[in-house]
């Protein structure tokens, strides 16, 4: 989408405030992309290297695929069409997809006849094509071994997710969502997890991940661990949400609340079940209702791709409604029309607008729109490094910026740099921003020179 193009699609009022901030924030220079990188909104995969995890077109052509639409149905069970035999088949293409030399960067097709790649036998994550570069790339690789042997494990549990056996439940909130300051006080209110764990270890979709996973199983010890970070990944999107709802003093027992989830994705959306946000319930007991409304153009068919509500719904429940496109076209075509009610509250998580040009094209209709309904946003960031990029973006479109920093209920399970294994991992949720509307006036005016 060109500038051009941008400026023809927003709204009248939005197309005013263009012309205020009319040039593309410039990104900053260790974000800007290389001759590499890759935007498509057609097939739905991002070459993300700036620290950023996310998929590539080089994954899509590991495994054997032609575009995103297929990586959905492979990851949603359907196998029908997709060149998988059996799951076993499917788990080796994936890891393949992690198969390059860590120290030179060689793919195996670039290698030697008879040589191989070999993987580290302690994370059994990173592989390297001879015991020279194994050497060189030691100092940078043990400082992250131990972690990226968490990630090697919770790639293959978070299949859980699409299997239905995670995330387990949870239980009722004994303290009000003011004294639940962070994670330590959410798991006071929980009790043992020991049984809730354990049933999922025994499970067999459990036993299905090692028999066709190629490496062997870790103690139970491990893999309880490993199912509680895949748990607190997805938890933390849902406490975000109330965490945003505390910021902007926001108060679901007085009236009912509409929280829109902009920029939604396969992760959100993939094998999402109408419950997914009853955790808001149990923080927010005897609320007057809410509904969650998630929006992106790459949300996923299923039971929550449904119309949003035009009238409040049952208390105590949370509604989750799902819309395919941009945000700024669901605005016009939806909200506007009054077949939605307008947000309360704007959450997205990750938007990754300070990856590459392409990004922040697409989301600039949305960020002014937010801008200039004075809606309260509420974004999160993978890292120190994705905030202060994306404030330095939000300050040059002259948000009002309520207040950033870490999130109490940041994911637990480490993110792999794919492209660069041995970089410090990045946690999802780790950090958010807060915004609301224009930059007050008298913060924009400069001072004048004394005389």
């Amino acid at each position: 989408m060109t500038t051009v193009q941008l400026y023809c699609a927003l709204p009248v009022r939005a197309c005013n405030s263009y012309r205020m901030a009319s040039h593309i924030p410039a990104l900053p220079q260790s974000f800007t992309p290389g001759t590499d990188s890759v935007f498509s909104d057609q097939s739905g995969f991002y070459s993300l290297d700036s620290n950023v995890p996310g998929l590539s077109k080089v994954i899509l052509d590991k495994l054997n695929m032609k575009d995103y639409g297929e990586y959905r149905a492979a990851v949603g069970g359907k196998l029908q069409g997709i060149s998988f035999r059996n799951y076993k088949e499917m788990f080796q293409k994936m890891e393949e997809t992690f198969k390059f030399c860590a120290s030179c960067n060689k793919l195996p097709e670039h290698l030697a006849e008879g040589q191989a790649l070999k993987r580290c036998v302690k994370c059994l994550n990173v592989y390297y094509c001879t015991k020279e570069c194994q050497r060189v790339d030691w100092p940078q690789h043990k400082r992250a071994c131990k972690t990226l042997r968490l990630v090697a494990v919770d790639r293959l549990v978070e299949w859980l997710i699409f299997t239905g056996d995670l995330p387990f439940p949870t239980g009722t909130w004994s303290k009000t969502a003011t004294e639940v300051r962070n994670w330590e006080d959410w798991f006071a209110m929980q009790g043992d997890l020991t049984p809730r764990l354990d049933a999922i270890l025994s499970s067999p979709n459990m036993a299905a991940i090692w028999k066709n996973a190629s490496r062997s199983k870790p103690d139970d010890s491990e893999l309880r661990q490993s199912v509680w970070r895949i748990q607190s990944e997805f938890l933390s999107r849902v406490l975000s949400v109330g965490v945003a709802v505390k910021h902007f003093g926001l108060d679901p027992y007085v009236k009912p609340l509409t929280i829109h989830l902009v920029g939604a994705s396969y992760n959100e959306t993939m094998g999402a079940r109408l419950t997914d946000c009853d955790e808001l319930t149990h923080m927010f007991p005897e609320h007057q209702g809410m509904e969650v409304v998630m929006v992106g153009p790459e949300v996923v068919d299923g039971p929550i791709l449904r119309p949003p509500l035009r009238a409040f719904g049952p208390r105590k429940q949370v509604y989750i409604s799902a819309h395919k496109g941009l945000y700024h076209q669901f605005w016009e075509d939806v909200v506007e029309e009054e077949e939605a009610a307008k947000p309360d509250l704007v959450v997205g998580f990750h938007p990754g607008f300070h990856a590459n040009r392409g990004l922040l094209e697409g989301w600039l209709p949305t960020l002014l729109l937010l801008r200039d309904y004075n809606i309260p946003s509420f974004f999160t960031m993978y890292s120190e490094m994705e905030l202060q990029s994306s404030l330095h973006i939000l300050t040059e479109l002259e948000m009002h910026i309520r207040d950033s920093g870490q999130n109490p209920f940041t994911s637990q399970k480490p993110e792999q740099v794919q492209s660069c294994p041995n970089k410090p991992p990045v946690y999802c949720n780790s950090h958010y921003i807060s915004f609301q509307g224009l930059l007050p006036r008298k913060e924009l005016e400069e001072p004048r020179p004394e005389n």
